[in-house]
Protein backbone atom coordinates (compact mmCIF):
# COMPACT_ATOMS: atom_id res chain seq x y z
CA UNK A 1 0.00 0.00 0.00
CA UNK A 2 1.10 3.97 -0.46
CA UNK A 3 1.52 5.34 2.96
CA UNK A 4 2.41 9.14 3.74
CA UNK A 5 3.82 10.10 7.45
CA UNK A 6 3.26 13.74 8.69
CA UNK A 7 6.26 14.18 11.08
CA UNK A 8 9.99 12.87 11.27
CA UNK A 9 10.70 12.63 14.38
CA UNK A 10 10.72 9.47 16.69
CA UNK A 11 7.10 7.89 15.72
CA UNK A 12 7.03 9.48 11.94
CA UNK A 13 10.76 8.13 11.39
CA UNK A 14 10.45 4.67 13.08
CA UNK A 15 6.92 4.21 11.57
CA UNK A 16 7.82 5.12 7.94
CA UNK A 17 11.34 2.84 8.09
CA UNK A 18 9.35 0.30 9.36
CA UNK A 19 6.11 0.08 7.00
CA UNK A 20 8.80 0.40 4.25
CA UNK A 21 10.45 -2.79 5.70
CA UNK A 22 7.21 -4.32 5.56
CA UNK A 23 6.52 -4.02 1.64
CA UNK A 24 4.91 -0.41 1.91
CA UNK A 25 6.06 2.50 -0.19
CA UNK A 26 6.37 5.25 2.08
CA UNK A 27 6.49 8.98 1.75
CA UNK A 28 7.66 11.58 4.52
CA UNK A 29 5.96 15.03 4.73
CA UNK A 30 8.00 17.75 7.29
CA UNK A 31 8.23 21.51 7.10
CA UNK A 32 11.75 21.09 8.08
CA UNK A 33 14.21 20.73 4.91
CA UNK A 34 17.15 19.43 6.75
CA UNK A 35 15.46 16.38 7.75
CA UNK A 36 13.56 15.71 4.83
CA UNK A 37 17.58 16.24 3.21
CA UNK A 38 19.19 13.50 5.36
CA UNK A 39 16.05 11.23 4.72
CA UNK A 40 16.49 10.81 1.09
CA UNK A 41 20.02 10.39 1.47
CA UNK A 42 18.91 7.10 3.54
CA UNK A 43 20.39 9.47 6.81
CA UNK A 44 17.69 9.15 9.94
CA UNK A 45 17.51 12.50 11.68
CA UNK A 46 17.20 11.05 15.25
CA UNK A 47 18.81 8.44 17.13
CA UNK A 48 17.48 4.92 17.22
CA UNK A 49 18.63 1.19 17.31
CA UNK A 50 18.50 -0.15 14.06
CA UNK A 51 16.89 2.82 12.37
CA UNK A 52 19.91 4.26 10.09
CA UNK A 53 20.24 0.32 9.00
CA UNK A 54 16.44 0.29 7.62
CA UNK A 55 16.98 3.96 5.75
CA UNK A 56 19.69 2.85 4.38
CA UNK A 57 18.45 -0.03 2.59
CA UNK A 58 14.83 1.93 1.52
CA UNK A 59 15.29 5.22 0.88
CA UNK A 60 15.44 6.44 -2.60
CA UNK A 61 13.50 3.38 -3.06
CA UNK A 62 10.21 2.64 -1.46
CA UNK A 63 11.05 5.45 0.78
CA UNK A 64 11.63 9.03 0.53
CA UNK A 65 10.70 12.33 2.09
CA UNK A 66 9.51 15.97 0.78
CA UNK A 67 8.08 18.97 2.00
CA UNK A 68 4.80 18.87 -0.10
CA UNK A 69 1.66 18.22 1.06
CA UNK A 70 -0.10 17.99 -1.80
CA UNK A 71 2.47 15.20 -3.35
CA UNK A 72 2.20 13.52 -0.78
CA UNK A 73 -1.59 13.13 -0.22
CA UNK A 74 -2.00 12.80 -4.30
CA UNK A 75 0.59 9.86 -4.43
CA UNK A 76 -0.76 8.23 -0.93
CA UNK A 77 -3.79 5.89 0.14
CA UNK A 78 -3.43 6.53 3.64
CA UNK A 79 -1.71 8.98 5.60
CA UNK A 80 -0.44 9.16 8.95
CA UNK A 81 -0.30 12.25 11.05
CA UNK A 82 2.65 11.71 13.82
CA UNK A 83 3.57 14.99 14.68
CA UNK A 84 4.34 16.12 18.41
CA UNK A 85 2.13 16.85 21.06
CA UNK A 86 3.61 18.33 23.94
CA UNK A 87 2.60 19.83 26.55
CA UNK A 88 1.22 23.52 27.32
CA UNK A 89 2.08 25.53 30.65
CA UNK A 90 -0.29 24.13 32.55
CA UNK A 91 0.10 20.45 32.01
CA UNK A 92 -2.70 19.63 29.23
CA UNK A 93 -2.07 18.75 25.85
CA UNK A 94 -0.94 20.85 23.40
CA UNK A 95 -2.74 20.17 20.18
CA UNK A 96 -0.89 23.12 17.81
CA UNK A 97 0.90 20.86 15.39
CA UNK A 98 -1.56 18.42 14.99
CA UNK A 99 -4.44 21.22 14.12
CA UNK A 100 -1.49 22.81 11.59
CA UNK A 101 -1.06 18.95 9.71
CA UNK A 102 -4.92 18.48 9.72
CA UNK A 103 -5.31 21.48 8.22
CA UNK A 104 -2.59 20.86 5.47
CA UNK A 105 -3.94 16.71 4.90
CA UNK A 106 -7.50 18.52 4.13
CA UNK A 107 -6.08 21.65 2.06
CA UNK A 108 -4.54 18.60 0.41
CA UNK A 109 -7.47 16.28 0.37
CA UNK A 110 -9.60 18.75 -1.20
CA UNK A 111 -7.70 18.50 -4.54
CA UNK A 112 -8.21 14.68 -4.73
CA UNK A 113 -11.42 12.86 -6.19
CA UNK A 114 -9.98 9.12 -4.59
CA UNK A 115 -10.71 8.31 -1.77
CA UNK A 116 -8.02 8.44 1.06
CA UNK A 117 -7.30 7.81 4.84
CA UNK A 118 -6.08 9.90 7.53
CA UNK A 119 -4.90 8.12 10.75
CA UNK A 120 -3.80 9.70 13.95
CA UNK A 121 -0.64 8.16 15.44
CA UNK A 122 0.27 11.08 17.58
CA UNK A 123 -0.94 10.74 21.21
CA UNK A 124 -3.66 12.49 21.76
CA UNK A 125 -6.68 12.52 24.50
CA UNK A 126 -10.04 10.77 24.18
CA UNK A 127 -12.14 13.15 21.57
CA UNK A 128 -9.23 14.80 19.97
CA UNK A 129 -9.64 12.77 16.83
CA UNK A 130 -13.17 13.18 16.31
CA UNK A 131 -13.75 16.63 17.70
CA UNK A 132 -10.74 18.16 16.39
CA UNK A 133 -8.82 16.57 13.62
CA UNK A 134 -12.07 15.75 11.69
CA UNK A 135 -13.86 19.03 11.70
CA UNK A 136 -10.33 20.46 10.78
CA UNK A 137 -10.00 18.26 7.84
CA UNK A 138 -13.68 18.67 6.93
CA UNK A 139 -13.26 22.84 7.02
CA UNK A 140 -10.55 22.41 4.74
CA UNK A 141 -11.22 19.92 2.30
CA UNK A 142 -14.93 21.07 1.74
CA UNK A 143 -15.49 16.91 2.21
CA UNK A 144 -17.44 15.14 4.61
CA UNK A 145 -16.25 12.46 6.41
CA UNK A 146 -17.57 9.13 3.95
CA UNK A 147 -15.58 10.80 0.91
CA UNK A 148 -12.81 10.18 2.94
CA UNK A 149 -11.74 7.98 5.48
CA UNK A 150 -10.39 8.20 9.20
CA UNK A 151 -9.09 6.31 12.28
CA UNK A 152 -7.04 6.26 15.71
CA UNK A 153 -3.52 4.21 15.78
CA UNK A 154 -1.81 4.73 18.79
CA UNK A 155 2.00 3.73 18.92
CA UNK A 156 3.27 1.41 21.69
CA UNK A 157 7.32 2.19 21.46
CA UNK A 158 10.07 2.51 23.38
CA UNK A 159 12.69 5.12 22.63
CA UNK A 160 15.86 2.74 21.71
CA UNK A 161 13.69 0.05 20.87
CA UNK A 162 11.46 1.16 18.88
CA UNK A 163 12.19 -0.68 15.63
CA UNK A 164 11.98 -3.46 17.63
CA UNK A 165 8.53 -2.93 18.77
CA UNK A 166 7.50 -1.79 15.73
CA UNK A 167 8.49 -4.67 13.88
CA UNK A 168 7.12 -7.52 17.19
CA UNK A 169 4.33 -6.10 18.75
CA UNK A 170 2.34 -7.37 21.33
CA UNK A 171 -0.67 -5.21 20.63
CA UNK A 172 -1.93 -3.55 17.58
CA UNK A 173 -5.10 -0.86 17.94
CA UNK A 174 -6.95 0.23 15.77
CA UNK A 175 -10.00 2.86 15.91
CA UNK A 176 -12.36 4.05 13.44
CA UNK A 177 -15.66 5.21 12.42
CA UNK A 178 -16.59 3.31 9.44
CA UNK A 179 -14.98 -0.48 8.72
CA UNK A 180 -13.35 0.89 5.47
CA UNK A 181 -11.09 2.75 6.64
CA UNK A 182 -10.29 0.63 9.89
CA UNK A 183 -9.64 -2.15 7.58
CA UNK A 184 -7.48 -0.35 5.62
CA UNK A 185 -5.26 0.89 8.48
CA UNK A 186 -5.17 -2.81 9.91
CA UNK A 187 -4.16 -4.49 6.47
CA UNK A 188 -0.87 -2.61 6.86
CA UNK A 189 0.24 -4.89 9.84
CA UNK A 190 -1.06 -8.09 7.83
CA UNK A 191 2.92 -9.02 7.60
CA UNK A 192 3.17 -8.90 11.61
CA UNK A 193 2.11 -12.02 14.16
CA UNK A 194 -0.19 -9.68 16.15
CA UNK A 195 -3.81 -9.77 16.61
CA UNK A 196 -5.15 -6.24 15.63
CA UNK A 197 -7.95 -4.68 18.65
CA UNK A 198 -10.46 -2.92 16.62
CA UNK A 199 -12.57 -0.61 18.22
CA UNK A 200 -13.81 3.68 18.17
CA UNK A 201 -11.62 6.40 18.38
CA UNK A 202 -12.30 7.08 21.81
CA UNK A 203 -11.36 4.00 22.82
CA UNK A 204 -8.22 3.81 20.93
CA UNK A 205 -6.98 6.94 22.06
CA UNK A 206 -7.75 5.98 25.48
CA UNK A 207 -6.19 2.53 25.33
CA UNK A 208 -2.33 4.52 24.64
CA UNK A 209 -2.88 7.02 27.83
CA UNK A 210 -3.75 4.22 30.06
CA UNK A 211 -1.08 2.02 29.13
CA UNK A 212 1.34 4.92 29.90
CA UNK A 213 -0.07 5.63 33.21
CA UNK A 214 -0.59 2.19 34.69
CA UNK A 215 3.68 1.80 34.03
CA UNK A 216 3.94 5.31 35.57
CA UNK A 217 2.20 4.27 38.56
CA UNK A 218 4.05 0.98 38.43
CA UNK A 219 7.56 3.09 38.48
CA UNK A 220 6.07 5.67 41.33
CA UNK A 221 4.39 2.69 43.43
CA UNK A 222 8.17 0.72 43.38
CA UNK A 223 9.56 3.79 44.43
CA UNK A 224 7.34 4.86 47.56
CA UNK A 225 8.30 1.41 48.11
CA UNK A 226 11.85 1.21 47.96
CA UNK A 227 11.68 4.63 50.19
CA UNK A 228 10.20 2.95 52.86
CA UNK A 229 12.75 -0.24 52.76
CA UNK A 230 15.07 2.08 53.00
CA UNK A 231 13.97 3.72 56.13
CA UNK A 232 13.77 0.25 57.63
CA UNK A 233 16.62 -1.40 56.41
CA UNK A 234 14.97 -3.86 53.83
CA UNK A 235 16.04 -4.71 50.00
CA UNK A 236 13.47 -3.48 48.02
CA UNK A 237 14.98 -5.43 45.17
CA UNK A 238 14.80 -8.40 46.87
CA UNK A 239 11.29 -7.73 47.98
CA UNK A 240 10.09 -6.56 44.29
CA UNK A 241 11.60 -9.71 42.75
CA UNK A 242 9.32 -11.82 44.94
CA UNK A 243 6.18 -9.66 44.48
CA UNK A 244 6.74 -9.74 40.79
CA UNK A 245 6.36 -14.00 40.41
CA UNK A 246 2.40 -13.31 41.16
CA UNK A 247 1.32 -13.42 37.65
CA UNK A 248 -1.10 -10.99 38.47
CA UNK A 249 1.42 -8.36 38.96
CA UNK A 250 4.44 -9.64 36.70
CA UNK A 251 8.11 -8.24 37.04
CA UNK A 252 8.51 -5.57 34.98
CA UNK A 253 8.37 -1.26 35.98
CA UNK A 254 9.05 -2.35 39.86
CA UNK A 255 12.79 -1.42 39.94
CA UNK A 256 13.14 1.43 42.41
CA UNK A 257 15.41 4.31 41.22
CA UNK A 258 15.39 8.18 40.74
CA UNK A 259 11.73 7.91 38.96
CA UNK A 260 10.54 8.32 34.95
CA UNK A 261 11.58 10.68 32.09
CA UNK A 262 10.96 10.80 28.37
CA UNK A 263 8.99 12.22 25.82
CA UNK A 264 5.94 9.82 26.95
CA UNK A 265 4.94 9.07 30.97
CA UNK A 266 5.21 12.59 32.51
CA UNK A 267 3.25 14.19 29.57
CA UNK A 268 1.35 11.43 29.01
CA UNK A 269 -0.12 11.40 33.20
CA UNK A 270 -0.27 14.93 33.20
CA UNK A 271 -2.49 14.96 29.64
CA UNK A 272 -5.16 12.33 31.41
CA UNK A 273 -4.84 14.39 34.64
CA UNK A 274 -6.03 17.25 32.61
CA UNK A 275 -8.77 15.40 30.35
CA UNK A 276 -9.80 14.02 33.80
CA UNK A 277 -10.48 17.27 35.14
CA UNK A 278 -12.45 18.67 31.84
CA UNK A 279 -14.74 16.24 32.90
CA UNK A 280 -15.00 17.15 36.60
CA UNK A 281 -12.95 14.39 37.90
CA UNK A 282 -10.05 15.10 40.22
CA UNK A 283 -7.82 11.88 39.76
CA UNK A 284 -5.97 11.54 42.89
CA UNK A 285 -3.87 8.36 42.17
CA UNK A 286 -2.58 9.96 38.84
CA UNK A 287 -1.49 13.13 40.87
CA UNK A 288 0.34 11.34 43.17
CA UNK A 289 1.98 9.35 40.23
CA UNK A 290 3.52 12.37 39.34
CA UNK A 291 4.30 14.24 43.20
CA UNK A 292 6.40 10.65 43.66
CA UNK A 293 8.37 10.93 41.02
CA UNK A 294 8.92 14.75 40.98
CA UNK A 295 10.36 14.54 44.26
CA UNK A 296 12.14 11.35 43.62
CA UNK A 297 15.67 12.65 41.97
CA UNK A 298 15.61 15.05 44.63
CA UNK A 299 16.11 12.02 47.30
CA UNK A 300 19.61 11.85 45.45
CA UNK A 301 20.85 15.17 46.59
CA UNK A 302 19.31 15.00 50.15
CA UNK A 303 21.80 11.48 50.36
CA UNK A 304 24.64 13.74 49.07
CA UNK A 305 24.44 16.26 51.84
CA UNK A 306 23.78 13.73 54.51
CA UNK A 307 27.30 12.70 53.99
CA UNK A 308 29.21 15.45 52.68
CA UNK A 309 27.00 18.47 54.40
CA UNK A 310 27.66 21.50 52.51
CA UNK A 311 27.96 20.93 48.84
CA UNK A 312 29.57 24.34 47.80
CA UNK A 313 32.22 24.19 45.50
CA UNK A 314 32.27 20.25 45.62
CA UNK A 315 33.08 18.45 42.80
CA UNK A 316 30.40 16.25 42.26
CA UNK A 317 30.75 13.62 38.78
CA UNK A 318 27.21 12.64 37.37
CA UNK A 319 27.11 9.60 35.16
CA UNK A 320 24.17 9.48 32.62
CA UNK A 321 22.38 12.44 31.04
CA UNK A 322 19.45 10.34 29.15
CA UNK A 323 16.22 9.75 30.54
CA UNK A 324 16.95 5.90 29.71
CA UNK A 325 19.97 4.05 27.84
CA UNK A 326 19.97 3.51 24.18
CA UNK A 327 18.67 6.96 23.38
CA UNK A 328 20.66 10.71 23.15
CA UNK A 329 17.09 11.92 24.47
CA UNK A 330 17.18 14.32 27.87
CA UNK A 331 13.10 15.12 27.98
CA UNK A 332 12.16 15.01 31.15
CA UNK A 333 15.01 13.16 32.23
CA UNK A 334 16.17 12.66 35.54
CA UNK A 335 19.57 14.09 35.90
CA UNK A 336 18.23 17.79 34.56
CA UNK A 337 16.60 18.49 38.68
CA UNK A 338 19.53 16.82 39.96
CA UNK A 339 21.93 19.06 37.97
CA UNK A 340 19.92 22.20 38.68
CA UNK A 341 19.92 21.73 42.38
CA UNK A 342 23.82 20.90 42.47
CA UNK A 343 23.83 24.13 40.68
CA UNK A 344 21.70 25.83 42.97
CA UNK A 345 23.87 24.66 46.02
CA UNK A 346 26.93 26.26 44.18
CA UNK A 347 28.80 22.83 43.53
CA UNK A 348 31.10 21.80 40.48
CA UNK A 349 29.06 19.49 38.07
CA UNK A 350 31.48 16.99 35.93
CA UNK A 351 29.52 15.19 33.46
CA UNK A 352 29.61 12.38 31.26
CA UNK A 353 26.94 10.56 28.82
CA UNK A 354 27.47 8.26 25.81
CA UNK A 355 25.34 9.86 23.84
CA UNK A 356 23.61 12.81 25.32
CA UNK A 357 25.95 15.34 26.50
CA UNK A 358 25.37 17.79 23.01
CA UNK A 359 21.72 17.81 23.90
CA UNK A 360 22.20 18.56 27.37
CA UNK A 361 24.68 21.33 26.34
CA UNK A 362 21.65 23.40 25.39
CA UNK A 363 20.48 23.51 29.34
CA UNK A 364 23.46 23.53 31.31
CA UNK A 365 26.37 24.97 31.24
CA UNK A 366 28.74 22.81 33.76
CA UNK A 367 31.97 20.19 32.22
CA UNK A 368 31.35 17.77 30.21
CA UNK A 369 33.51 14.60 29.47
CA UNK A 370 34.21 11.77 26.75
CA UNK A 371 34.49 9.15 28.91
CA UNK A 372 33.16 8.02 32.78
CA UNK A 373 36.92 8.09 34.15
CA UNK A 374 37.52 11.67 33.11
CA UNK A 375 34.39 12.73 34.80
CA UNK A 376 34.95 10.98 38.28
CA UNK A 377 39.18 12.46 38.55
CA UNK A 378 39.25 14.40 41.40
CA UNK A 379 35.32 14.30 42.37
CA UNK A 380 34.03 14.39 45.65
CA UNK A 381 31.00 12.03 44.98
CA UNK A 382 29.18 10.34 41.90
CA UNK A 383 25.91 10.14 41.23
CA UNK A 384 24.52 7.14 39.07
CA UNK A 385 21.83 8.45 36.88
CA UNK A 386 20.77 6.42 33.77
CA UNK A 387 21.03 2.27 33.55
CA UNK A 388 24.20 2.46 30.81
CA UNK A 389 25.71 -0.53 30.80
CA UNK A 390 29.25 0.29 30.60
CA UNK A 391 28.06 1.56 33.87
CA UNK A 392 27.66 -1.43 35.48
CA UNK A 393 31.32 -2.51 35.49
CA UNK A 394 32.60 0.89 37.03
CA UNK A 395 35.01 -0.79 40.38
CA UNK A 396 38.53 0.51 40.21
CA UNK A 397 37.70 3.71 38.03
CA UNK A 398 36.54 5.28 41.27
CA UNK A 399 40.06 4.94 42.94
CA UNK A 400 40.75 8.70 41.24
CA UNK A 401 38.00 10.05 42.79
CA UNK A 402 38.82 12.70 45.53
CA UNK A 403 36.25 10.58 48.33
CA UNK A 404 34.97 7.96 46.45
CA UNK A 405 31.58 8.05 47.33
CA UNK A 406 28.95 6.35 45.15
CA UNK A 407 24.81 7.67 45.23
CA UNK A 408 23.44 4.65 43.03
CA UNK A 409 19.82 5.81 41.51
CA UNK A 410 19.71 3.23 38.91
CA UNK A 411 20.69 -0.34 41.06
CA UNK A 412 23.87 -0.12 38.56
CA UNK A 413 26.83 -1.39 40.52
CA UNK A 414 28.24 -3.42 43.03
CA UNK A 415 31.82 -2.18 43.65
CA UNK A 416 34.20 -3.02 45.81
CA UNK A 417 34.77 -2.28 49.78
CA UNK A 418 36.47 0.49 49.52
CA UNK A 419 33.77 2.62 47.91
CA UNK A 420 31.21 4.43 49.77
CA UNK A 421 28.25 3.12 47.81
CA UNK A 422 24.84 3.87 48.66
CA UNK A 423 21.56 2.98 46.99
CA UNK A 424 18.40 6.06 46.48
CA UNK A 425 15.86 2.75 47.46
CA UNK A 426 18.13 0.31 49.00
Amino acid sequence: MKISVIGTGYVGTVSAACFADLGHEVICVDIDKSKIDLINTGIPPIYEEGLAELLKKYAGKRLSATLDYDFAVKNTEISFICVGTPSDPGGNIDLGIVKAASANLGDSLGKKKDYHVVVVKSTVVPETTEKVVLPIIEGHSGKHIGKFGIAMNPEFLREGKAVHDFLHPDKIVVGSIDKRSGDMVASLYSGLECEVTRTNLRTAEMIKYVNNAFLATKISFSNEIGNICKKLGIDTYEVMKAVGRDFRIGPHFLNSGAGFGGSCFPKDVRALIGKARETGYEPQLLNSVLEVNEEQPYRMVSLLKDKLGSIKGKKIAVLGLAFKNDTDDIRESRSIPVIKELLDNEANVSAYDPMANGNMKKLFNIKYHDSAIDALRGADACLIMTEWDEFKSLDKEFDIMGRKLVIDGRHMLAPGKDVEYIGLCW
